[in-house]
């Protein structure tokens, strides 16, 4: 990229506080930011915009999923570089936002570093360290609860149908670990 050209990042960010904060910070930084909060307007963008950076929150408001806007961005343009963000991290959410066209995924919090720290990590790494640490129960049932979740296109009642639990049960589940 040449210097006079423009470096456009999309952010799909539901919490206005939050998307604010990330746009002033990345356009100090040189970047023309662009903001959406939904899918559709993602889809809107995309039909003018063509950016070449995208920092995605995993999950939107009304229980909508960023992966459907990574792969919204990825089909117009696979040289995008994509982060997906989120406050929730689980094996299978990583997973799938990867196959769909991320090159990164985050846990929040993360500033402004952490995400071009890994717009410029796209390849993957031999040197990760590996846990000798076992997973526990809770990790294991995390993962299942969000690997269902994202499946079901984060609905409640059909994750809940699924997984063999009350509705009721699985919204404290999600309430104590912060989920909106």
């Amino acid at each position: 990229m040449t210097p006079t050209q423009e470096r456009l990042l999309l952010l799909v960010e539901d919490d206005a506080a939050f998307a604010r904060t990330l746009r002033r910070s990345f356009e100090r930084r040189g970047y023309r930011v662009l903001h959406a909060s939904s899918a559709d307007e993602v889809a809107q963008l995309l039909q003018t915009e063509r950016p070449q950076y995208a920092v995605m929150d995993l999950k939107l408001a009304g229980h909508a999923s960023g992966l459907s806007c990574v792969q919204l961005l990825h089909a117009q343009n696979p040289e995008a570089l994509i982060v997906v963000l989120t406050g929730y991290a689980s094996i299978a959410t990583a997973v799938e936002a990867i196959k769909l066209g991320a090159c990164h995924y985050l846990a929040k919090p993360s500033n402004t570093d952490d995400i071009e720290a890994a717009f410029s990590r796209v390849e993957g790494s031999t040197e990760v360290d590996l846990t000798a640490a076992t997973t526990s129960i809770k990790t294991l049932e995390w993962e299942k609860i969000h690997e269902t979740l994202a499946e079901t296109g984060f609905n409640i009642s059909e994750t809940a149908r699924r997984l063999g639990m009350h509705r009721r049960t699985l919204a404290r589940k999600l309430d104590k670990q912060h989920v909106r």
